[in-house]
């Protein structure tokens, strides 16, 4: 695209000396739903009261303490909202209600209306300071602009004997602070809070928008420390992140504004809101939780809670969306999926609370209510590793390790040939069809083996006697040869048949099932006489016939 002129560099903020760059995140900020407000606004279409009662008990149920609930002064249904939530009890001691109102007299007083009855309470207003919005919507001057909120501040403490029995505090935002001077910023904010009086049992939220993202998270960063360290009583102001995302960059712009000192982030669980979303706060807490520190909400069910999102919302939640997408603990890659199962496999014999460090997975599936089983999926792009770890962890096949590019091959090609992923039974449908159930141009009609004892007390090790009926080629054979096993037994009555010369070069077995169900399964490497291997795979109740079925199977093998 060519530069048109339209656009310029953000103006960065001139700032000596920052501290947001040496800081660390070392506990979690207090956390304000957005989703039944903000979140709601943007919906297609906004949830009823019933769905809105059902969203707000999940939002306590996670954890939060602090939740949006509306702007009751705009219909009655938001105004209906609230009264329900405080009558039918939905509001634990220990969480506060937050609702938003433009400060003009009538609509403070039927806000606090809607408030009867409750201990505590958050009272949010706000108006735009920045140049733009001076400029086109409201044709005023900066100190024309702060009036409106000092006076927003008067008419909300004119109506406060209304909220007898209500702790209030007050939050003010500058809308778009993103985009307005710095110095501006706090000005009006420090007016706020000079005309509603704050101490340290009174403290005020001076909550800073990005309503809309415009800079670097580097950038917004400087604005939050200028702002920070450049306001006045500090000590007395909980300064509050609401970030939006029109960047992409609201989750990097929020932990940076936390560096950057603020202590308190508004958002919306999975990143629902305006345009391109509001900060998605389960990315925030869950990327606070996998660097050892507690974020104070309960994601360990995550898929629930998604669910339940779609069901209130309407809304889908993208398959790469992080910790939660359908597609984020899956590896198509190849080498990916093989370090994700060596990783795994190791991980099997640690302790439950070991360091995590498994390769390609910032977080513990399980952490979150997630299941390996759909860590690796299977399509064209896979490799070796991925298909042989869903034979061991789905059905228990164990392959020797040596077999997994046979296996890698055989499924990749045939997930090249139906052009799409192929599901685990797809996956272990191609592996039987290939090396179980195989029955040309060699099967096994009749077999029977007889134990021969050596003599009591001598060298003579135990022999076996092997007889069978096979049919190779369409031609039927009977064979007997006697080995030190059935296998041994097996492989030299062969030698008495047409079928290619071979050896066996390697052999392996395992147990598969359980209890009654449990069987034997054998792999078995051959080499023929032009020198080449070949695999193969027998299962069977009996360990003996288990490796003559993998001997079978080697045999019949075609690519």
């Amino acid at each position: 695209m060519k530069v048109n002129g339209k656009y310029k560099p953000f103006e960065p903020i001139l700032i000596k000396n920052r501290k947001w760059p040496e800081n660390t995140i070392k506990v979690a900020p207090t956390w304000c739903s957005v989703d039944l407000r903000d979140g709601n606004q943007a919906l297609v279409n906004p949830m009823g009261i019933e769905q809105k009662l059902d969203f707000f008990d999940l939002l306590v149920k996670l954890g939060f303490k602090e939740i949006e609930v509306g702007f009751p002064s705009s219909s009655d249904t938001e105004f209906n909202f609230i009264r329900r939530l405080i009558e039918e009890n939905h509001v634990p001691e220990d969480v506060t209600l937050q609702v938003l109102c433009q400060a003009r007299e009538h609509l403070v007083v039927r806000t606090f209306e809607a408030l009867k009855g409750l201990k505590k309470a958050i009272f949010h207003i706000y108006n735009s300071p920045s140049p733009a919005q001076r400029k086109y919507t409201f044709n005023m001057s900066k100190e024309e602009i702060k009036q409106i909120a000092i006076d927003g501040v008067k008419c909300v403490k004119k109506c406060l004997p209304m909220a007898e029995g209500t702790e209030v505090r007050l939050e003010y935002s500058p809308e778009s602070f993103s985009n307005t001077e710095i110095y501006y910023a706090v000005e009006i904010c420090e007016a706020v809070k000079k005309e509603w009086g704050v101490s340290k049992e009174n403290k005020i939220i001076l909550n800073l928008p990005t309503t809309v993202e415009c800079s670097l998270p580097n950038q917004f960063a400087d604005q939050i420390e200028y702002f920070c360290s450049h306001i006045t009583e500090r000590e007395n102001c909980i300064i509050s992140l609401h970030n939006h995302n029109d960047r992409g960059e609201a989750v990097a712009q929020c932990e940076l504004g936390l560096l950057a000192g603020a202590d308190r982030v508004e958002g919306c669980l999975f990143g629902n809101g305006e345009r391109t979303g509001n900060l998605d706060i389960v990315t925030v807490a869950l990327n606070m939780y996998t660097q050892g520190i507690d974020p104070e909400l309960d994601f360990t069910n995550i898929e629930k809670i998604a669910d339940d999102y779609i069901k209130f919302t309407g809304m889908t939640i993208h398959p790469r969306t992080p910790y939660v997408g359908e597609l984020v603990y899956t590896a198509f890659s190849g080498s990916h999926q093989d370090a994700i199962r060596k990783g795994m496999s190791a991980r099997a014999k640690l302790e439950e609370n070991a360091l995590w460090d498994v390769p390609y997975l910032p977080i513990d599936p399980h952490d979150v209510g997630r299941q390996y089983e759909g860590i690796i999926r299977i399509n064209s792009q896979s490799g070796k590793g991925g298909a042989a770890y869903i034979l061991e962890q789905d059905f228990g096949i164990m392959a020797p390790k040596a077999m997994h590019p046979s296996i890698g091959e055989i499924v990749k090609n045939e997930a090249d040939k139906m052009q799409r992923e192929l599901k685990p039974q797809e996956v272990y449908d191609v592996f039987a069809s290939k090396w179980l159930n195989t029955k040309a141009p060699l099967s096994i009609l009749e077999i029977t083996e007889k134990h021969i004892e050596g003599e009591h007390g001598g060298d003579t090790n135990e022999q076996v006697a092997e007889m069978a009926t096979i049919k190779w080629e369409g031609k039927t054979i009977a064979i007997a040869a006697s080995g030190n096993g059935p296998l041994d037994a097996f492989v030299t009555a062969m030698k008495q048949t047409p079928c290619p010369r071979f050896n066996i070069t390697s052999f392996h077995e395992h147990s598969i099932g359980n209890g009654s169900d449990t069987q034997a399964i054998a792999y078995v490497l051959i080499t023929k006489e032009d020198g080449c291997q070949v695999w193969g795979v027998g299962m069977s109740s009996n360990v003996g016939r288990a490796g003559i079925a993998a001997v079978v199977s080697a045999i019949n093998f075609k690519k």
